[in-house]
């Protein structure tokens, strides 16, 4: 099974920790250095074959490139200056990554003052005075996007050991915190919050103790036995005046100026004060006093870092080098694909025991709705047609505000799915409410721990995409597409529908998807191209069929939100029941052909476009090269299953729209009338 990154990481710096450089695995050495990694991670043997290839160079320069941006944000300052209003401005800069936020702040010796808010960073400046109440030049602050425990004041980051003597905020997810937490407990630590973050602050603590060692040893214990990827920013109540940082695959950095020191898990947090900024490697920590930073490895040993220039302007900065978070967040798909299948993928099996679908429970269910606003009701046309040819189950996708209108027929053995990236969709989590009227089995599919649809939902399919700025949804819509194939998958093989074979091919093709997209968004100056002459468009149709026409309704809303251009998309079939007298000269009418054994009849539907003065995209898969006599501009993705097909034909679409958008000079991230979360009806 593809494992995330972090544990690729964490291999690497293990064999570096072993011979003090970087070594190539190869056949001899690799049941060696195997047997010593999965002592060293708990990772079984199994798990760890699917890493490396024999001969493959470990890099962290490789595993840089692949990471995306986490969820929540850090800062931290100790210096001269007050730390409050600093902290305070910084979380500003970093709040679209969460919901929750919290600052500690310590003066000299005196006991930390730990102030947390629920929900906006508004409550919090209101409950600290803009910072002015807490005074202190030494401090840590935080803003949470909720992976483990609701949004609340008492899971808000910084956590507390039992005796206040480690401060901490992570950013990152701890896999085994529950392990860690059940050891803790029997040392007698005692838990008030249902985080992962606790955890690790309470085992610095521990370590802390029983070696009475410095922060740097204790820090060292707990990082070779946390699994999982931190960024941990931490006080400790002997070091008054010093703020220790620790990272593994979560980003950090700090920032150095006039004898003060700043930390943030990104770079608009600090590039007010500061553009001269270190970065803290993997397995690195960091400690900051007396306006500056040092630097050791995990053995302890002291270790230079170069100082580097942030020539970024503050905008840019926060967008990642991305003029638009939307091309941003098209970037940043692979990346919640992987995520959201690794949370699900276990020994190369689907385990959904954490969504609390047992295989009894799926031999039962009779017929599946699922119940969507938007683009998730797109990714619910999409699972239908995969649910249905795999598993044999019928699904009706419902549209929220319809469904909960039209007094539907619901039995005891159907399971109603409802989806929602804020899972605070209006219509949507009524339409979860009438469900449960009915006595029906709910399944939420949100991004957003802690949400309304999360708290009331029988059960919760938790996506893995991260805070979503723009308002164009892109990377959650391919994380709850990757939800809808996980679980028709699943279905399919607990139902007996497909054979062992077919099971771990479908797994196998599915890993393969984060990659197959990067390949598309690297061409994506051609659809640039394409792009700008579409600009003075009035009118634009999508035409598919099965999984295609699924594709065509993604595709136009994203035009149509974005670029204020009127597209509609079509069942290619239905094009000669009336919508064929809307083509006239010069028209785009987009074809998506991702389907082989309805390829035909598309390109024929396209021709009698054509025919009437229509100007032709086509979107198919490399190899159907005879398209190039019919169409006027092709895009080709990369073949898959055709089960699979929408998670990479729809990356040129959402190019498209974002293209043609910026060709019009509209905002992009902001489009008229529209918000991210509907939350009325």
């Amino acid at each position: 099974m593809l494992l995330g990154i972090h544990v690729q990481t964490t291999i690497f710096m293990y064999i570096q920790h072993l011979s003090g450089k970087e070594k190539r695995i190869n056949q001899e050495s690799f049941p060696e250095i195997q047997k010593s990694v999965a002592k060293y991670t708990h990772y079984t043997y199994n798990r760890i074959e699917y890493l490396f290839l024999p001969g493959q160079r470990l890099s962290l320069g490789d595993e840089k490139k692949k990471r995306g941006n986490d969820m929540c944000g850090i800062v931290g300052f100790v210096g001269k200056q007050q730390a409050a209003p600093i902290l305070l401005d910084g979380l500003s800069k970093l709040e679209y990554r969460g919901y929750d936020s919290a600052i500690a702040v310590r003066d000299n010796k005196q006991e930390v003052k730990v102030v947390k808010a629920k929900g906006r960073l508004k409550g919090l400046m209101e409950k600290t005075d803009n910072g002015r109440a807490l005074k202190g030049d030494c401090g840590i602050g935080h803003t949470r996007w909720a992976t483990h425990g609701e949004p609340s004041e008492v899971n808000a980051h910084p956590h507390v050991s039992d005796d206040g003597n480690v401060v901490g905020v992570h950013n990152g997810i701890i896999e085994n915190y529950q392990e860690l937490k059940a050891k803790l407990l029997k040392k007698g630590y005692t838990f008030y919050s249902s985080t992962d973050t606790e955890v690790a602050v309470k085992l610095v603590d521990y370590y802390y103790k029983k070696y009475e060692h410095t922060p740097v040893d204790a820090i060292n214990h707990a990082m070779v036995r946390i699994r999982g990827s931190y960024a941990l920013a931490l006080m400790f109540e002997e070091y008054p005046e010093e703020i220790y940082v620790a990272r593994k695959d979560s980003p950090m950095i700090i920032g150095v100026a006039d004898g003060d020191c700043y930390i943030a898990s990104d770079v608009p947090a600090i590039l007010k004060y500061t553009r001269n900024v270190y970065y803290i490697g993997n397995m690195e920590i960091g400690r900051l006093a007396e306006g500056k930073a040092t630097f050791y490895n995990l053995d302890g040993d002291e270790i230079e870092k170069e100082l580097v220039e942030i020539k970024w302007d503050a905008e840019a900065a926060e967008k990642g080098g991305f003029e638009h978070f939307m091309m941003k967040e098209i970037h940043e798909q692979p990346k919640a694909i992987l995520d959201t299948m690794n949370s699900k993928i276990k020994d190369g099996k689907i385990d959904l025991s954490d969504v609390g679908l047992s295989e009894e429970d799926m031999k039962k269910i009779t017929q599946i709705y699922i119940v969507a606003c938007g683009s998730a009701y797109h990714t619910g046309v999409v699972t239908q047609y995969v649910m249905e040819d795999l598993a044999r189950v019928p699904v009706r996708v419902e549209l929220a505000s319809e469904f909960r209108y039209r007094n539907p027929i619901l039995k005891p053995t159907d399971l109603v799915i409802v989806v929602s990236q804020s899972g605070e969709t209006a219509d949507t989590l009524a339409g979860l409410r009438l469900a449960k009227e009915h006595g029906v089995k709910t399944l939420g599919i949100v991004n957003v721990v802690g949400s309304s649809i999360a708290r009331e939902a029988d059960n919760v399919f938790y996506t893995m995409a991260g805070p979503e700025i723009s308002v164009a949804t892109t990377k959650a819509y391919s994380a709850q597409l990757i939800a809808g194939y996980l679980l028709a998958v699943e279905f399919a093989w607990v139902r007996e529908k497909i054979t062992k074979e077919q099971y771990d091919a479908l797994l196998a093709e599915m890993q393969t998807l984060p990659e197959k997209i990067n390949k598309i968004i690297e061409d994506k100056e051609r659809i640039q191209w394409f792009a700008a002459k579409q600009a003075n468009a009035r009118d634009i149709f999508f035409v598919g069929r099965g999984v295609d026409y699924a594709i065509c309704l993604e595709g136009s809303l994203k035009l149509k939100e974005i670029s204020y251009i009127h597209s509609e998309a079509y069942a290619a079939g239905e094009l000669k029941h009336g919508t064929i007298s809307l083509i006239e000269d010069n028209i785009l009418v987009i074809g998506s052909l991702t389907q082989d054994d309805l390829y035909e009849k598309t390109i024929s539907n396209m021709v009698e476009c054509k025919s009437r003065g229509a100007s032709l995209m086509g979107l198919t898969n490399f190899g159907n090269y005879s398209i190039e006599d019919t169409a006027d501009f092709v895009v080709y993705v990369p073949k898959t299953d055709p089960h699979f097909a929408a998670s990479l034909a729809v990356i040129p679409l959402q190019l498209l729209g974002y293209y043609v958008s910026v060709a019009r000079g509209l905002d992009v991230d902001k489009p008229r009338n529209l918000a991210k979360s509907v939350t009325v009806e």
